[in-house]
């Protein structure tokens, strides 16, 4: 009897751990974050997720037929998921060179199997660092606003571009060459919150994450932007709140500075987004036309936001508001493609037109749009209407230049003579044949409907 019952118990064990051995799970490993190539020296990021945690985890490079682990961590750890993070490159295994190798996880689980996982990743290797020479030219530049310089591009490169502090922009071809020419020019903003001590930098780096830079000549003047008190009524929330946050809730005023600090925010990054959706050539043709009307903001503007004799908030107004009659003509300011043409948050019913190499032009608060994405307009084309829609008071436009996905000062854009020295005398006499040959298909228009010029207020 007891045999008996020593054998059920014997076998009860068996069949329970033969379940726990053929129902484990096994790790799961990615990298987390992408790994365009490896060179000298490049951090790696890799998640391993088990639900019973990892015993061990090792990283090896392979190329062919040589083999070398790089890193392995014996810790045992019982979290569900893990991240390691360590460097892989000729650094760690001597005899990589420029092609393509194998990068090799290996991870094991910390359950009673202790099963090991493997995942490999073909990665190219790249080992030849960019280079990056800039003009010698002299470049001034205005706080706030726009400068060009050419770069010589060499060696292994697939970024590069101007940083001013925290902003970048890229690259275009010279014109008259191909994509893929290392004769280069970047169209960068200064931003108008970047110090004018702020030495910008040109950089190239490559798939493996190795970067230079260089300075070049620079000479930025200074701006003295404006500040402006905007008192604010219940009717005045009640038609923003209501137009872009009706389905909210707490007091008129709290809606209103969360529709001015996350909905502005979350435009401009919006914004920001579509820098890449541009044309490799000029659309636009001479001086820009600025929208017709009486100036009744300016760019980066600080305001501040009172209610019931209270600051309750404060944003910087990157535009112009410009206002002449209710229900105006709004027209291009230059030859361009439509990239935008519907409601953008605070800006209301809104068009932005691309007019080639990152430059954008942004008309706000429109109460119609006459046009549709992908219209190739002429400069002084009429675009929409002008009304009071989005984060707007009273009828009026709001006006914004971008670069690189950054609103600038549009004022330098109105001057020929500026456009001539900064931007066009530079980049070539191809340049010059792209402006002064940019033509566009006009798209229908409606008839304005004018009315007399009102009052108005401005958000």
């Amino acid at each position: 009897m007891f045999k008996y019952v020593l054998g059920v118990f014997v076998a009860i064990i068996l069949v329970f751990f033969s379940a726990v051995w053929l129902s484990g799970k096994k790790a799961g490993i990615k990298l987390a974050r992408p790994v365009a190539a490896l060179g000298n020296s490049t951090t790696v990021l890799v998640e391993v997720d088990d639900p019973h945690g990892v015993k061990g985890f090792s990283a090896i490079l392979e190329q062919d037929g040589q083999r070398q682990k790089i890193y392995q961590d014996t810790s045992k750890s019982k979290q569900k998921g893990v991240v390691y993070t360590f460097d892989a490159g000729k650094k760690q295994a001597a005899f990589l060179k420029e092609g393509t190798a194998k990068l090799i996880f290996e991870a094991k689980s910390n359950d009673f199997r202790g099963a090991t996982t493997t995942v490999e990743h073909e990665i190219p290797v790249v080992l030849r660092p960019p280079t990056v020479v800039a003009d010698g030219r002299q470049h001034y530049i205005n706080q706030g606003g726009s400068e060009l310089v050419i770069l010589d591009l060499g060696g292994n490169w697939t970024d590069a571009g101007v940083r001013v502090a925290n902003y970048s922009a890229g690259t275009f071809a010279m014109p008259g060459e191909p994509d893929s020419s290392n004769h280069r020019f970047s169209l960068f903003p200064f931003p108008w919150d970047v110090s004018p001590d702020t030495v910008p930098l040109a950089f190239a780096k490559n798939g493996a994450g190795t970067e230079v830079t260089t300075t070049f000549w620079v000479k930025v003047f200074p701006k003295k932007f404006r500040s402006s008190n905007i008192q604010l009524n219940d009717r005045e929330l009640q038609k923003v709140v209501g137009e872009l946050d009706p389905d909210g809730s707490g007091s008129l005023i709290d809606r209103f500075v969360k529709i001015n600090r996350e909905t502005r925010r979350a435009n401009a990054q919006q914004i920001y987004e579509m820098r890449n959706n541009t044309e490799h050539r000029i659309l636009w043709n001479g001086p820009f036309i600025p929208v017709k009307g009486a100036r009744e903001s300016f760019f980066a503007d600080r305001r501040s936001y009172y209610y019931n004799g209270k600051k309750v908030d404060e944003q910087v107004h990157l535009g112009y508001d410009l206002a002449a009659t209710t229900n105006m003509p709004v027209k291009a300011a230059n030859s361009g493609k439509v990239i935008w043409a519907d409601r953008l948050g605070i800006y209301g019913n809104c068009v932005i037109i691309d007019h080639g190499y990152s430059l954008q032009s942004l008309y706000g608060h429109l109460s119609r749009i006459t046009v549709k994405v992908g219209d190739m307009v002429q400069k002084e084309q009429q675009i929409g209407i002008s009304g009071s829609t989005g984060m707007a008071f009273g009828d009026h436009v709001h006006f914004s230049m971008l670069i690189a996905g950054y609103q600038v000062d549009p004022k330098e854009w109105w001057d020929e003579h500026w456009i001539h020295d900064r931007i066009l005398s530079k980049i070539g006499p191809n340049a010059d044949k792209e402006s002064g040959s940019a033509a566009a298909t006009p798209s229908p228009s409606a008839e304005p409907v004018v009315h007399k010029r009102h009052k108005r207020h401005k958000a």
